[in-house]
């Protein structure tokens, strides 16, 4: 008897150790789990801070305009930071990385003392243009190195705890991806001349408002199931499913989704005139049929029907067979940015994937637009004269203010990058410049 019942206290003493084992690698689980997703969320921001700061420097060297320029150096400050932040948080502590952390340090110091001073009263000197240069090469260096580092990472699905786990073996050899990565890319910042980097260098709207682009009477449900169904190109509209947007909506609309075996879709529609504001269909896409060009043809066609007038193609992009085109709203020659509308088309079938004018029945209006103060000739002297200017137009842009002004638009090229230049048409401030995104590096290997 006394046997049993000590095997029977032993038993639950065994299971109690079990379930409190149990628990307890559940808690390590969790706590590993949740230092693995901050490590790689540090580690991707960190790629996109660098990217950005890269974009950003080139940017400010395509500048002509010192009030421009000032608020530029201080982004720039902004994303040196942000960058730094993101290193210390990467279980980087037994792996010298002080050299690109020092590198980026400088930057923002630079960046800083530059925006604070008065650059009309105190201008960049050639000597520190030629080094705010290098350094626009330098982080474009960084950049591959971390997006190098990035591929591996994302390829081969490896996981940051192996790196803290191989920097703490300080008696084994260490031998990890993303150790020999970051190892690339200090050697590469250590190569830097240090003289260079101590050197003391000094569109469209985003306001919410109501839509101002609104005619026509409100519709009733069964008004908005027959145009959607044709817009969605459903052949049975009684399986969409309508509803009205609440009591006090900014602006009441109705809100329509569909669903069947092939594609989902939805939209939303104004009530007040029926306007289509968005437009989303998700459906498998097969291999290419129609060209972009093609493609392009049936988004005008698109916006026609709909009654979108004097719309101009902006831009055009093709991702995965899908067109993606943008439009800006032309008046009387003058492109308003303000107005725009994107489209995106299958082109196995031309079927609309996508549609949005929430931005052009925001601000769409006919406005009154100014003669320009000044010539062409006159607004290219605000531009930097190693841009290569390959196109002009005149542009219609919201300023920092939330301001619409006039402006030349210039699309221009300095080295291998293309910019977007825009000066005011009436003093020949430079307003706004845009680096355009060029080709993306492949970071694939190579067998």
């Amino acid at each position: 008897m006394i046997r049993w019942i000590i095997i029977a206290v032993l038993s639950v003493g065994v299971a109690g150790t079990a379930f409190w084992g149990y628990q307890e690698h559940q808690e390590k689980n969790a706590v590993l789990i949740q230092a693995e997703n901050t490590y790689q969320r540090s580690f991707h921001e960190l790629s996109y801070h660098v990217d950005l700061l890269h974009d950003k420097i080139g940017t400010a060297l395509a500048m002509n305009s010192e009030q421009r320029l000032s608020p530029q150096m201080v982004d720039i400050w902004r994303l040196t930071s942000e960058a730094l932040s993101n290193v210390g948080q990467l279980p980087l502590g037994l792996l010298p990385f002080n050299k690109t952390e020092e590198f980026l340090s400088n930057i923002g110091d630079f960046t800083y003392r530059t925006a604070v001073r008065n650059l009309d009263d105190e201008p960049l000197s050639d000597e520190e243009t030629k080094s705010f240069e290098e350094l626009y090469e330098q982080s474009g260096d960084i950049k591959d190195e971390l997006r190098q580092v990035q591929h591996v990472v994302l390829d081969n699905n490896l996981r940051w705890m192996d790196v803290q786990l191989a920097l703490a073996n300080e008696d084994e050899q260490v031998d990890n991806t993303i150790v020999d990565g970051f190892q690339t890319v200090e050697k590469t910042v250590e190569g830097y001349s240090e003289s260079n980097v101590d050197s003391p260098i000094v569109g469209t709207s985003s306001q919410e408002h109501s839509f101002q682009s609104l005619n026509g009477k409100k519709v009733s449900e069964e008004h908005v199931r027959e145009k959607a169904k044709d817009i969605l190109e459903v052949n049975d509209g009684s399986k969409l499913h309508v509803t009205k947007s609440g009591e006090g909506a900014d602006v009441p609309t109705y809100s329509v989704s569909y669903k069947d075996n092939k594609k989902s879709a939805y939209m939303d529609m104004t009530e007040q005139g029926g306007h289509p504001i968005t437009v989303l269909v998700r459906r498998p896409v097969k291999e290419k049929e129609i060209s972009l060009n093609e493609g392009m043809e049936r988004a005008k066609d698109y916006l026609s029907k709909y009654k979108f007038e004097d719309m101009e193609i902006f831009q055009s992009n093709q991702y995965d067979n899908i067109g993606v085109y943008s439009f800006l709203y032309n008046q009387d020659g003058v492109r308003v940015y303000s107005d725009a509308m994107e489209i995106k088309v299958a082109l196995d079938t031309g079927e609309i994937l996508g549609f949005t004018a929430r931005n052009y029945l925001m601000n769409h209006t006919q406005r009154d637009i100014p003669e320009p103060e000044i010539t062409e000739d006159e607004a290219k002297e605000a531009v930097n004269q190693s841009v290569d200017i390959q196109e002009s137009f005149l542009s219609v842009i919201d300023n920092d203010l939330g301001e619409e002004v006039l402006t030349y638009e210039f699309l221009g090229v300095m080295g291998n990058e293309t910019y977007r230049i825009f000066v005011n048409a009436s003093d020949g401030t430079e307003e706004k410049v845009e680096k355009l995104d060029g080709a993306e590096a492949n970071f694939a290997t190579t067998s």
